[in-house]
């Protein structure tokens, strides 16, 4: 199983599509004033968004893993994107720097390395598929 593509409501549907462009995705899929769908720059999984009158935000945290979170953090800040937390190292191995989309969807910058799926606290002690 994989996870093909997260759907998010968007309250200002032409300024979500300008953010998620500036976070570097790609657009791929437009019908005009209601829905859009992105690739992102690696992996398969896809962003879509989808106009709502009334957005419901989720309770939902949204992570984008890059490489180097402080060299994405400047350069999305010079893009004009507002964090609400500047890169951080958290007691759970993983840097993080978080903010919002222009809909409230809660999104976070992170890096975990392998730590991501395998941190030392995994309760099988093993890897999936070996």
């Amino acid at each position: 199983m994989d996870l093909n593509q997260v759907t998010l409501d968007a309250a200002d549907f032409e300024a979500s599509v300008d953010f998620y462009q500036r976070l570097g995705l790609h657009l791929i899929v437009l019908s005009e004033g209601r829905y859009a769908r992105f690739e992102l720059p690696s992996g398969s999984t896809t962003l879509s968004l989808h106009k709502a009158e009334n957005p419901v935000t989720p309770g939902a945290v949204f992570y984008f893993e890059v490489d180097d979170v402080d060299q994405h953090y400047r350069q999305l800040v010079e893009q004009g994107i507002a964090f609400e937390t500047p890169p951080k190292e958290e007691r759970w191995r993983w840097k993080e720097a978080r903010f919002s989309d222009p809909s409230g969807n809660r999104l976070c910058l992170f890096h975990a390395g392998p730590d991501r799926r395998f941190p030392p606290w995994r309760l099988d002690g093993t890897k999936v598929g070996t």
